[in-house]
């Protein structure tokens, strides 16, 4: 079996403070984190920085961060005197609101600009009194995508300084097996050598990167400012059968399929290459040079063409020929005197490329056709829609379409739309001395197709994402996630089917064999982050109501798994007079980057900020940070907010006089915040399930970022460092300073004065939780539902109707009944049900949070 690999892109970090600040000794970042996990091809990053303000006098500190293109943030919190701001990820109408009302008190709004082919730069800043520290968590996720036969994990770092405790940790988990693990790029030199461990063992793998101060000065890339390069981890995957493997946990699955054990099928390729005058200069040089090494490296049984234009059509050959050495050398001749002038008629090209393709059918071949082009159409046809239309008449599903776009010229969208609307992908050639070896990498991607008309069949599945692929190329991966009906393993029955040079083959799962140690709801995330992104461009290609319901869906399940994409953002609270930004995902066609002399740091006016204004702050009078992936420019489409039959959960308020308490409900499969003491970094959230008055299908409990408890209906996860240890048995876990006593119907958490009992009930065969604060901690700064103070209310009756009086506030009314979940054996109650926002101190929305 040939060997595999797969590629993880993780990101690059950047922590500094403002450039204005006038000594570097006046801040300092004391630690520095990167704590990246990968299961099953899924990354989890997470980023942790404390940075302490050494001045007499408050500073505003900046947070740098640089997050791969396809991930989504998940998570991204700030922790700074004693307050926690935990980003919530909304619809962008309702951060829009937010935002309006913060741009009529004069704040502004700043940007997620692109920092390079792979990377985008996200920064936030917060002001932070003297002599205090501020501690910034970001969290982001990505699937990784198979290219080249391999996984990278990439991590740039340039924390502007040296770090006395800087850290990144990778862990690796495959049950496929590990086969190999090494570590390259500019920060694996001689001279870092030893910061940097690795292990590997079996399913597993680590690598440390523990750079001393002195490292971080004296390395290749570092300097007095700290290091300023790549660390990049390279892992391979054992692949023992064809049909990959596959692994199931909680209803869903998830199927990596890479055979690599197969004979290669013969290719058609036909290249139509811009040659316009926009190509003048290294464009066309470099287009030279990736050709000449494309056609050294075409098998004999290979056929090709080659098309050049720029108003007109050039050919070389009006037919395919194939590669044989004399022909080769001809197309040789012909690529070297391409020469750049006139105007881009992209339709006429790339219809005469689809017609050679449809003219030399071959039985056992795969056909690919290839355009490069530098900007948009500008003879012949020049209407986009009409050019898409041409072009996927004239394919007819028969083949893919790749487009490459040279610099940033190119209408990219216009591409991308194209290429998928024909099973390709488009890509973007980056203007750079390595512009060749970049046309010359993405053709090696395709050069070696192994299967065609790839059907992949889920019996006992639902809910699948795509499933049908016109060609599979060695190096590359399927990957199919989705859920299985009723959880029915026994039933679920996968299998592929393809064609395999000149015949029909047949994938199947050898012994029924699935892996369902998978767990802690990973698959689930999988399954939603290949959705959104199938989705996504999906939606591209309709319009109309198609577009709509398509549009609904994935912002649907951005909303539900807390997914910062193109339809949502991320609303944080900061401390009152803090600007308010919003972050915005660029479109490929936003991202000419400006040279670096052209770069200027642009400075927002606030008012002067005093010590009292650091003090906590109620979130009413706070102002929003909205972290967004897409422009909040509402000019070119509108986008509704989907209708969902609510799922409420109903609870009781605790009262000074209970003789009828009062009930509320919170609306939503929703994560809500239980008990926060700042002062001790505790911390316990609730997930509520997505069944009406289902109560909590898990709650956890952390200090910091490295220690987590949580509480499940049939078991506890304990998480210390990269330690995790699950339990399931009844039995008294002592962990740091938590003692933790796990029974079948309740788990009894005790954290010094603090005692939470956590309950397990049960309705219609299915488990859930309910907790109840037995003890607060000793401290006053508590905050979360279980932290309430006690209600006085009065009955104010008037006619027919029952008013509630709360502290000279009424509010209407009505007689209802909750069911009481915080005794061990619920009792049905009736009750005052009142709107929630009126019986809580705060809004809603500062009672939840973006994750657990």
């Amino acid at each position: 079996m040939g060997r595999t690999s797969a590629l993880v892109t993780v990101f690059g970090l950047l922590l500094a403070l403002t450039a204005s600040l006038p000594n570097k000794d006046d801040w300092d970042i004391y630690s520095f984190h990167i704590n990246s996990t990968v299961t099953s091809r899924y990354a989890t990053t997470v980023i942790t920085s404390r940075v302490a303000n050494r001045m007499n006098e408050s500073k505003e500190i900046e947070f740098h961060v640089q997050i791969p293109k396809n991930a989504f943030i998940s998570r991204f919190r700030m922790m700074m005197d004693g307050q926690v701001f935990d980003g919530v990820v909304k619809t962008k109408e309702q951060a829009q609101e937010q935002y309006t009302r913060a741009v009529s008190r004069g704040q502004s709004a700043g940007i997620v600009r692109s920092v390079g082919r792979t990377m985008e730069e996200f920064k936030t800043s917060v002001t932070v009194a003297a002599h205090k520290k501020v501690t910034f968590e970001l969290t982001y996720e990505e699937l990784l995508k198979r290219t080249h036969g391999k996984y990278e994990l990439q991590i740039h770092a340039r924390p502007m300084k040296p770090v006395e405790d800087f850290k990144a940790d990778v862990h690796i988990h495959e049950k496929a097996g590990v086969s190999f693990v090494d570590v390259k790029g500019g920060l694996s030199t001689k001279a870092l050598a030893n910061a940097i461990t690795k292990t590997h063992v079996d399913k597993q793998a680590w690598v440390h990167f523990y750079p001393t101060v002195n490292q971080q000065k004296n390395c290749d890339s570092c300097g007095e400012e700290g290091m300023n390069g790549d660390l990049v981890i390279v892992y391979d995957v054992n692949r023992d059968n064809g049909f990959g493997d596959i692994k199931t946990s909680d209803g869903y699955f998830i199927h990596h399929f890479a055979p690599s054990s197969l004979p290669r099928i013969p290719k058609n390729v036909v290249f139509v290459i811009d040659q316009s005058g926009s190509m003048h200069g290294r464009k066309i040089t470099q287009t030279r040079t990736a050709l000449l090494h494309i056609l050294n490296d075409l098998a004999e049984d290979d056929f090709f063409g080659l098309i050049s234009f720029d108003g007109k059509i050039i050919h070389w050959k009006r037919e395919l020929v194939q590669a044989t050495d004399l022909n080769l050398e001809g197309a040789r001749g012909f690529v070297r005197n391409i020469e750049d002038r006139g105007s881009t008629n992209i339709n006429a090209a790339v219809l005469e490329g689809a017609r050679i393709l449809n003219a030399h059918p071959r039985e056992g071949s795969a056909s690919i056709l290839i355009l490069l082009t530098d900007g948009d159409p500008t003879s012949g046809e020049t209407n986009l829609e009409t050019i898409q239309s041409n072009v996927k008449r004239a394919i007819a599903g028969k083949f893919p379409l790749y487009c490459l776009g040279f610099g940033f010229d190119v209408n990219f969208e216009f591409l991308e739309k194209m290429s998928l609307q024909n099973n390709g992908v488009a890509r973007r050639i980056y203007e750079d001395s390595d512009a060749d070896l970049q046309l010359k990498g993405f053709y090696d991607e395709v050069a070696t197709p192994l299967l065609t008309d790839i059907t992949m069949i889920y019996v006992g599945g639902t809910n699948l994402t795509k499933t049908n692929f016109s060609q599979y190329y060695n190096g590359s991966e399927i990957v199919v996630a989705g859920e299985i009906i009723d959880n029915n393993v026994e039933i679920f029955t996968p299998q592929v089917v393809a064609i395999s040079s000149k015949q029909k083959v047949t994938f199947s799962n050898p012994n029924g064999s699935v892996d369902s140690s998978v767990s802690d709801g990973l698959l689930q995330r999988v399954w939603a982050y290949l959705t959104v992104k199938q989705l996504l461009e999906k939606e591209l290609l309709l319009s109309g109501p198609e577009k709509a319901k398509v549009n609904k869906e994935a912002l649907e399940l951005s909303l539900t798994y807390g997914f910062v994409t193109p339809l949502t953002s991320m609303v944080v609270t900061k401390p009152e007079g803090e600007s308010t930004e919003i972050h915005h995902k660029p479109k490929e066609k936003e991202e000419r980057p400006l040279p670096q002399r052209h770069q200027r740091r642009q400075h927002v006016m606030v008012q002067p900020r005093t010590h009292a204004s650091l003090r906590p702050q109620r979130r009413t009078s706070s102002t929003p940070l909205v972290l967004s992936y897409k422009s909040l420019n509402f000019d070119s489409g509108h986008i509704h907010l989907p209708t969902i039959a609510p799922v409420s959960h109903r609870f009781l308020m605790k009262t000074v006089n209970d003789t009828y308490p009062l009930c509320f409900d919170i609306i939503g499969a929703v994560i809500v915040k239980l008990l926060h003491h700042p002062s001790t970094e505790l911390y316990i959230n609730g997930v509520l399930d997505s069944r009406k008055n289902g109560g909590f299908k898990e709650i956890v409990i952390h200090v910091g970022a490295d220690f987590h408890i949580k509480v499940e209906p049939e078991r506890i996860r304990l998480q210390q460092g990269q330690t995790i240890t699950h339990h399931t048995r009844t039995e008294n876990i002592t962990a740091g300073r938590f003692t933790v006593n796990r029974g079948k119907k309740q788990t009894e958490v005790t954290d010094g004065d603090m005692h939470l009992v956590i309950l397990v009930h049960q309705k219609h065969g299915k488990k859930f939780l309910w907790p109840v604060l037995r003890r607060l901690p000793s401290a006053g700064d508590t905050e979360g539902l279980l932290a309430l103070n006690r209600v006085h209310y009065e009955e104010v009756h008037r006619d027919v109707h029952t008013k509630v009086k709360i502290a000279n506030r009424e509010t209407d009314t009505q007689r209802s009944t909750a069911v009481d979940l915080r005794i061990r054996r619920p009792v049905e109650v009736g009750c005052w049900l009142i709107p929630t926002d009126f019986v809580l101190p705060k809004s809603l929305t500062d009672f939840l949070v973006a994750r657990v």
